[in-house]
């Protein structure tokens, strides 16, 4: 990667290297002199400087230093070109980086409630945790992904009373209607519990898991039940761990855990108190404890990403004072994903045609492809709020980011089909600025892919499509291809289109996203 290539060179495996966004200072710049200097007692600029004039290097056109201490790379032609070899010789596996040195990550996305169908906000987090999972996978981790499926508990017995339409109902639309008629008969229970939790059963398999498999081609390693968990004895024997540490007590009828000895900003309820007429139960907090034991003590997780709605941001800190508390080895990161709005004309879609309350994410998968809903979600950071613009989404023209990319992808796959039949390609007699500016962009991936891994802005893969498409079409715009006249640049400038598209296909993967070869 020129990141640490160039570390390499400067002698400084910790120093920071960035692109810069000004091409006037360089193609990549460091800050490492200003801080070494400072170590040092000497004069910043000028030790940038006296650095500078030593760097002799054949990746480097120029090394100059800036004012106050920057040092500012600018690649040369020569070195570019062989990065084009490079990519023409790696194809799919350009990118691929041995940064996880294959420790074990579990990413744990959507686990959206068996109570209704998967709305907005399960699309954004479940494409997210997808090519999430993607990132990782390529950056050298050993990725599984897995869905926990809240099969017991208060919610599920909440659907019951739904199914049977009684004054505790709280969930509505067209799938409870089906499910009243489907499960309430003379015959059959009027328990909600039980009602609750074959609706709960009919609900996963006929409606979330088809969703996930057949609409958004999402596959998880693993599915794992909250019923079968508490059935298993995990909760108790958690529990009893705590109870052994003396990290519980009772208290107005319910037992709590020491929360505050972990960080938490107050200690919280592991058992109910019998209130209301409700039974005695476990909170959602034990269960979610037994669960994240399984993770790291028994399945060896070095690290869990948990994928949670923008309303389960208070949650985070009883859970990670569990994992402190039960003294889970390795690492717990959550990531919240903020909040949804369909736009339509400007206006916020807030009814749904069939549901009563809200847009599901089926209703949202019949009026666009799946590669455009990808792209969408992927767009904005996870800590932002989003606006889905679904009549730019349905535009079926480059206005639309996709098709823009994958437009792109298919033109220079009709100029490769057209150019005659070449034993190899060759890319050195590239100096044009567009086609360097180019290689430029095509040498970014592995960065992308870099940062990604480490702060899991996955926003950053559309971004780079966009801006590695508006490259080529400058490229292409100044720079004629197929030139009779001059094999041995026809030859150079097919094997950066070529260089081209596979980086563009590699960014698609990424995604999830098709990359037609025709459009």
């Amino acid at each position: 990667m020129i990141r640490d290539l160039i570390k390499g060179v400067l002698g400084l495996p910790e120093a920071a290297i960035a692109p810069t966004e000004n091409k006037g200072f360089g193609d990549y710049s460091t800050s490492a002199v200003l801080k070494l200097a400072k170590q040092q007692g000497k004069n910043p600029m000028e030790m940038a400087q006296e650095i500078a004039q030593k760097l002799q290097n054949p990746m480097f056109s120029k090394v100059e230093a800036a004012p106050p201490g920057f040092i500012n790379f600018y690649l040369s032609p020569d070195f570019l070109a062989g990065q084009v070899v490079e990519i023409l010789r790696a194809k799919e596996n350009y990118g691929v980086l041995d940064l996880g040195k294959n420790k074990k990550i579990q990413v744990e996305f959507i686990s959206a409630n068996p109570t209704g169908p998967l709305t907005l906000g399960n699309g954004r987090g479940g494409f997210f945790g997808d090519v999430l999972a993607n990132v990782l996978a390529k950056a050298g981790y050993d990725v599984k992904r897995e869905y926990f499926v809240n099969d017991a508990g208060y919610q599920v017995e909440v659907l019951g009373h739904s199914v049977l339409k009684d004054e505790s109902a709280q969930y509505k639309g067209e799938y409870i209607d089906k499910l009243n008629k489907k499960f309430v008969c003379w015959l059959c229970s009027k328990d909600p519990k039980k009602i609750g939790q074959k609706a709960a059963k009919y609900i996963l398999k006929n409606l979330l898991q088809p969703t996930i498999e057949q609409r958004m081609k999402i596959k998880f390693d693993e599915w794992v039940s909250e019923g079968e968990l508490r059935q298993s004895g995990a909760t108790d024997e958690v529990l009893a761990k705590l109870k052994a540490k003396n990290l519980t007590y009772e208290q107005d009828g319910a037992l709590w855990f020491k929360s505050t000895s972990f960080g938490d900003d107050k200690d919280r309820v592991l058992i109910t108190s019998a209130k209301d007429g409700r039974e005695v139960a476990a909170t959602y907090l034990l269960p979610d404890a037994a669960y994240h034991y399984k993770k790291f003590v028994e399945d060896k997780f070095d690290k869990v990403i948990n994928i949670w709605g923008a309303d389960h941001h208070g949650y985070i800190a009883r859970l990670q004072a569990i994992k402190k508390a039960l003294e889970m080895p390795g690492e717990l990161e959550v990531v919240i994903m903020q909040l949804v709005r369909l736009m339509v004309k400007g206006q916020e879609v807030k009814m749904s045609k069939r549901a009563g309350t809200y847009i599901t994410l089926d209703e949202l998968l019949e009026e666009i492809p799946l590669d455009v809903a990808r792209f969408f979600f992927l767009m904005r950071a996870p800590n932002t709020h989003m606006d889905f613009d679904l009549d730019l989404a349905k535009e079926q023209s480059d206005k639309n980011p996709v098709y823009y990319v994958q437009y792109a992808y298919a033109r220079i796959c009709s100029i490769l089909r057209k150019a005659p039949a070449t034993k190899s390609l060759s890319p050195q007699a590239l100096n044009h600025p567009s086609e360097l500016a180019l290689i430029k962009q095509l040498i970014r991936l592995p960065e992308i892919i870099e940062d990604t891994a480490k702060d899991y802005g996955a926003h950053r893969l559309p971004q780079y499509s966009l801006d590695l498409v508006r490259s080529f079409h400058k490229f292409y715009e100044d720079c004629k291809v197929l030139d009779e006249s001059n094999k041995d640049l026809t030859q150079s400038r097919l094997a950066l289109c070529e260089a081209t598209r596979i980086v563009l296909a590699n960014t698609l993967s990424l995604m999830g996203i098709s990359a037609p070869d025709k459009m």
